[in-house]
Formats: C-alpha cells, sequence, structure tokens
C-alpha cells in the first residue's frame, strides 16, 4: 500500500508541475487554455474555473497529463475554434512566444528539482565518510594496491565528504572509459595517490554498485552484535529477539561483532539458525529462519534487525553537511545541472553501445524505489522525487516527434526558415517519434518485468 501510494503521489506531483508549467506560460503568452488534465482516460474529477472556463481534469489513468489550449491543431478543429477569439489561439502565436510554451513543462521539472534539492541542503544532509573497507580480490582497486582504512579526500581532483560524492564522481568518470586517481589518507596522515582503471564498467550488470565493480566497499566499523531496531513482523520479531539483546554464537560459532552477525545471517537464507543471547546478564536460546531475499542475483539471508551503536562511535563515521540558503541554492541548481548532463551522457552512451540498455526503467521500477524511499524517510523521499523530476525533464526535452522537444526542434526550423513545418513532414514525425516511445516502452517494461523475476 505505502509503494502503491508514494507512486500515485510521484506521479501526481510530477506530472502537475510539468502541465502547469505549459498552462502558466501560455496564460502569460494570452493563449486560451481549454483544458488542464492530470492523467488520461475517463475523468474521476473535473471542474471548469475562470474567466476562461478552463476544465480542470483529474483522470483515472496517471501515467501522464495534458493541456489543451484553443487553435493548438493548426486550426483544424472546430471544437477548438469555432466561435472563439482567434487572438488567443495557440497557432497564431509568435514562434517565439510557442518554444517558450511546449519548454515550460521540461523546465517545470527541472526547476521542481532546483527546489528540492535546495530544501535537502538547507535542512542538511548526513552522509557516510568515505573510509575505504575490505578491498574485494581481482578488481581495478586491488590492483592499484589502495588500503583498506584509508579514507578518500579527493577523486580526480575533486574534494570528496561522503561516499555519495565518491560514487557520483566515479559514475560520471566510468563513461569516459579510461581510469581516476583517488587520493586517500592513512592513520598517519600519510596522503597517496592511486589510479583506478574504470574501462569495462558498463556492462550488463547494471544492478551492480559502481563501487562493487571497482572493488571498493564502505568500512563497516566493529559495533557489537547488540540488536538496536526490530521489524515489525519480521524474523527477529517472531523468534522472540528483543532490543538490546547481544548475540553472542549463531550455530555454536562465536559471533564477535555485527558484521559477523550479517555474514552469517546472509549465508543462511531460509535454513533454521540456533542463536545464543544475553538478555539483562543472562544467556537464551532462540531458533530463527532467516528470510530468503534476491540480491544480485544471489539468495541471502535477512532478519529484519538493526544494530545499536553508541552516537559518539557513529559521529566518527558520519558527517551532516550544512549550507546557508545561496549556498544550497547554488549546490542545488549544480546538482540539477550535472544529474541533467549525466542523464544525457547515458543516453548518448547507450545509443552507441558503451551503456548497457538494462539501464532503462519503467513505472514498475518507479513505483517500487517510490516505495522504498518513502519507508526511508521523507528526506530520501524528496531526494528520490528530485532525481526522477530531473529525468522527466531530460526526457521531455529530446528532439523526438511528440515529445515537447520535437515541437521545439519544429518551431527552430520555422524560427529559421521563416516557414512551419509542413503537414507532411509533422505526420511523419509522429508516426516516428510513437515507434520511438513505444519501442523504449516495451524495453522499459521488459526490464522491469527481468528485475522482478530475478529480484
Amino acid at each position: 500500500m505505502l509503494t502503491l501510494l508514494a507512486f500515485i503521489l510521484t506521479l501526481g506531483i510530477l506530472v502537475t508541475v510539468h502541465e502547469y508549467g505549459h498552462f502558466q506560460v501560455a496564460r502569460w503568452c494570452g493563449v486560451k487554455v481549454l483544458k488542464f488534465s492530470v492523467g488520461f482516460g475517463k475523468p474521476i474529477w473535473s471542474k471548469k474555473i475562470g474567466s476562461d472556463q478552463t476544465e480542470f481534469i483529474i483522470a483515472a489513468i496517471p501515467l501522464g497529463g495534458y493541456v489543451k489550449m484553443l487553435g493548438e491543431e493548426q486550426l483544424s478543429s472546430a471544437e477548438n475554434t469555432a466561435g472563439q477569439d482567434m487572438s488567443r489561439a495557440f497557432s497564431q502565436q509568435s514562434v517565439i512566444k510557442r518554444m517558450a510554451i511546449v519548454l515550460a513543462g521540461p523546465f517545470a521539472n527541472l526547476l521542481l528539482a532546483v527546489i528540492l534539492y535546495w530544501a535537502l541542503f538547507m535542512t542538511g544532509t548526513v552522509g557516510i565518510k568515505p573510509f575505504i573497507g575490505n578491498v574485494l580480490e581481482n578488481t581495478p582497486a586491488a590492483a592499484s594496491q589502495i588500503r583498506s582504512g584509508e579514507m578518500i579526500q579527493k577523486v580526480n581532483g575533486k574534494d570528496v565528504a561522503t561516499w555519495q560524492d565518491v560514487r557520483w564522481i566515479l559514475l560520471n568518470e566510468s563513461l569516459k572509459n579510461g581510469s581516476v586517481e583517488i587520493q586517500a589518507i592513512d592513520n598517519n596522515q600519510q596522503i597517496h595517490l592511486y589510479q583506478i582503471a574504470t574501462t569495462g564498467l558498463n556492462d550488463d550488470n547494471t544492478d551492480v554498485d559502481i563501487l562493487q565493480k571497482l572493488g571498493l566497499t564502505v568500512y563497516q566499523p566493529k559495533v557489537p552484535a547488540r540488536i538496536g531496531q526490530i521489524v515489525e513482523n519480521s524474523p527477529a520479531d517472531s523468534a522472540g529477539l528483543e532490543v538490546g539483546d547481544l548475540v553472542v554464537a549463531i550455530n555454536d560459532k562465536e559471533i564477535g561483532d555485527w558484521e559477523a552477525l550479517v555474514q552469517e545471517v546472509r549465508l543462511h537464507p531460509a535454513e533454521k539458525l540456533e542463536m545464543v543471547i544475553q538478555r539483562d546478564s543472562k544467556e537464551y536460546r532462540l531458533s530463527i529462519i532467516p528470510e530468503a531475499a534476491k540480491e544480485n542475483g544471489e539468495a541471502v539471508g535477512r532478519i529484519g534487525a538493526g544494530f545499536k551503536a553508541e552516537q559518539a562511535q557513529l559521529d566518527q563515521y558520519f558527517v551532516t553537511q550544512h549550507f546557508t540558503i545561496i549556498e544550497a541554492l547554488v549546490k542545488s541548481v549544480e546538482k540539477t545541472w550535472e544529474t541533467s548532463i549525466f542523464s544525457l551522457k547515458m543516453l548518448g552512451n547507450m545509443l552507441i553501445g558503451n551503456v548497457s540498455w538494462k539501464g532503462i526503467s519503467g513505472p514498475v521500477t518507479i513505483a517500487s524505489y517510490a516505495g522504498q524511499s518513502a519507508n526511508m524517510g521523507m528526506k530520501v523521499f524528496i531526494g528520490f522525487l528530485a532525481l526522477v523530476s530531473i529525468s522527466i525533464g531530460v526526457l521531455n526535452l529530446l528532439p523526438i516527434p511528440i515529445l515537447d522537444g520535437g515541437h521545439f526542434m519544429y518551431y527552430m526550423v520555422e524560427f529559421f526558415t521563416g516557414k512551419p513545418v509542413s503537414e507532411a513532414v509533422i505526420n511523419v514525425g509522429q508516426r516516428v517519434g510513437f515507434f520511438i516511445l513505444g519501442w523504449m516502452m516495451v524495453l522499459a517494461l521488459y526490464n522491469d518485468m527481468n528485475r522482478l523475476i530475478t529480484g
């Protein structure tokens, strides 16, 4: 239910903002708007509002929306034009105004992303300091001889404060098929430089984290295997574990820290485990069966419990970044711009075959991530909302007929030639546009179904 509600809320916000962009700029340009619809199909609510009696609609299928303007169909529709003030028709406006109206939707999505990131940066962001954990064998990181326990300071000369910063730069650099320079500092405050190869990372295994592909892991501090939280109706809850319990052994194997507990549980999905715990200075034995979950195509065990750590210990590995209003605004614009450019680079690399098409996601994946992010808290959900808003904005700016970018392309031709694009060309363009979008939708749904099946 949370996933469904988060998905509907995500689409509702993003579609409304997109269409409102078209609507508001059309109004500023003097165009009469006939309909403003959020969703497609049969209306479940509608009302005419304002001096123009614009019909606002909420429709049954929440996978898009539209704004219908007077004279939008080249004056060919009697429904649009009969008895109306044709000076307010969309088709009668200057090409500059028509450009502004079609670009307003995508730019509204990008502006929403800026506002959302601005709010996040002003309220403060929490991240994990980039201390290096185990370096995986036979990986680019292992070949560079980078060492566990060091903290990354810079990637290709860019300062990093969290693993999120590291991951973002590595994602961008991986598209260049070269190498990255990592500056790290050890416990003795000695600085080391490493060259890590990034060639061949964009293979079909798109669901694997970029850090794992390189062989880097997040450092896991030695935390006692003490239960700090329990998910309701989870295996831990059913087995009788309580907050504060210290796990000392599993199947007669001594458990020294939380990482050892996690590894033992992961290795035994759907298998009965005998657990020894300490509670109020007494030892108890419990039986627990970890639930099986898919991770990177493999079954792993999970019990639905989290660790308990002292705040001072957490402060060593977490950092909270605060920004002023102006700093947050600048950073939010930079974040939106960088993400937009990265999205375009990914699409370009998909077209030339450098990146797998498995990276394209559809509504099922969006719904899944909407539910997961909403479950992790408001800040995570806002970040997810900003990311999807950027994706929608960038997608609609592509020069594909029937998208906003395609219409803008027609108006650019008209601007430079002084003549509108012919109906014949527009008709062919629509067929091409429908084919491209149809193919992308089928591919996205296929990838969604494949992820559901493989976990």
